[in-house]
């Protein structure tokens, strides 16, 4: 029976990839990933699909239906497949499936490690596809750091906190492209926050 791999890349540098991705990219037939994730591997001879925000149900069910063929399948996942990744909908699509997950470095895990925030008392948040929404308001006020992945911009979400009468002098962090040369690390006010631009590659912390 073949097998569909879910493989954590890391934050986006290759400094980031375990031996495990590598192995398991080596063994398959078939990658699918983003642009981004797939130029981690420029030796992969085998088939490529590049995977999309637009296009992600359907190469999903692509991935699944290529295991059904017989093809060993990788799908690379930025960061780690069970945070914000591609476990939950390829587990929404089938449970009898030959799966194996390999583990990657959350940018949540490399944001806590740049900040020097220990990892274990933090609350943890994804944003991704729900927009700013107010749960993130249910988690600022229990004396622990937030980290948060944003829907898309950073500053967005700074306003939207103002918005919603958070402290305007409430202390936060921007980790913008961790683990890449232009790497960039913010630390501030929210109102100076709000004021800023950042690429769409960032990790909040709301202190």
């Amino acid at each position: 029976m073949a097998k569909l791999y879910l493989v954590g890349t890391g934050p986006g540098s290759s400094d980031y990839l375990t031996e495990a991705a590598m192995k398991a990219v080596e063994s398959v037939d078939v990658l699918v990933g983003s642009e981004r994730a797939l130029d981690l591997f420029p030796g992969f001879t085998g088939k490529t699909l590049v995977l999309r925000a637009r296009n992600m149900d359907e190469m999903m069910k692509k991935s699944v239906s290529l295991v059904d063929e017989g093809k060993n399948v990788a799908i690379l996942s930025t960061g780690d497949p069970g945070f914000s990744g591609v476990l939950k909908p390829i587990l929404n699509l089938r449970d009898d499936l030959d799966l194996e997950v390999v583990p990657g470095i959350s940018s949540l895990q490399l944001a806590a490690a740049r900040l020097q925030i220990p990892w274990d008392e933090i609350n943890l948040l994804t944003l991704h596809g729900k927009g700013n929404s107010e749960v993130i308001l249910d988690f600022l006020d229990n004396n622990k750091p937030t980290i948060v992945l944003p829907d898309f911009r950073v500053e967005k979400l700074a306003q939207f906190l103002l918005e919603n009468e958070i402290d305007p002098e409430r202390k936060v962090a921007v980790c913008e492209r961790l683990s890449y040369p232009d790497e960039r690390v913010f630390k501030g006010t929210l109102k100076e926050l709000a004021d800023m631009k950042f690429s769409y590659l960032c990790v909040m912390v709301v202190y």
